[in-house]
């Protein structure tokens, strides 16, 4: 989930980032696992530490749309991207609050992966959906620009599995609202994290505590 309103912009990691292991290869990954590990992410980690303050209710009332893309390369995954945009962007908030797109097979480089968020933005300009919906993004590798590769605070955007995530704005700015101190998720994130380290957190995510 998102953990912060807006989206920040980040660069490709330059060296190993510790304290990870590596991702699943292709081959082994299956729509049960890949969902099934993003899922144990949002449930072990995201919602306890609260990086998210607005996950848990959506997770809890079923509002988030789970989808495994089978897409191994760009182009189809972009076919997929403006699908589920059109589809959330139609949908009953009540019934479709947020998207998950859970794209293991594809842009597995974060580097690719970061690249492809100007494809979704021209695609939500394309469809007339700024300012109605918006794209934040999760990655194994996922690095912070400016932040050193092996930082914990790292670790709020890094999935199990290259994700996208569709928020509705008028969502993001409800939840921003009704938080007083929403300014201050990303720095107490960071402090969260950091305190935790790289081996309490794979803790949280083999164990769930």
């Amino acid at each position: 989930m998102v953990t912060q309103p807006r989206r920040h912009r980040a660069a490709p990691p330059r060296l190993p980032c510790a304290g990870k292991p590596d991702p699943p290869s292709p081959r082994t990954v299956t729509e049960s696992t890949a969902l099934a590990d993003t899922r144990r992410w949002l449930e072990r980690a995201v919602i306890p530490l609260n990086l998210c303050p607005f996950a848990k209710a959506v997770h809890l009332k079923g509002q988030i749309r789970w989808v495994d893309s089978g897409a191994t390369d760009a182009d189809t995954l972009l076919a997929e991207v403006v699908e589920e945009m059109q589809r959330l962007a139609a949908a009953d908030p009540a019934e479709i609050d947020t998207t998950l797109i859970v794209h293991a097979r594809a842009l597995r480089e974060f580097a690719d992966h970061n690249d492809f968020l100007d494809l979704a933005d021209a695609a939500l300009e394309a469809l007339n959906l700024v300012g109605v919906l918006q794209v934040a993004s999760f990655h194994p590798d996922y690095c912070f620009a400016d932040s050193a590769p092996d930082d914990p605070a790292n670790l709020s955007n890094r999935s199990p599995h290259p994700t996208l995530h569709l928020l509705r704005e008028d969502s993001v700015t409800r939840a921003v609202d009704a938080l007083p101190d929403a300014a201050d998720i990303f720095e107490r994130n960071i402090e969260t994290l950091r305190r935790l380290g790289h081996d309490g957190w794979r803790r949280l995510l083999e164990t769930g505590g």
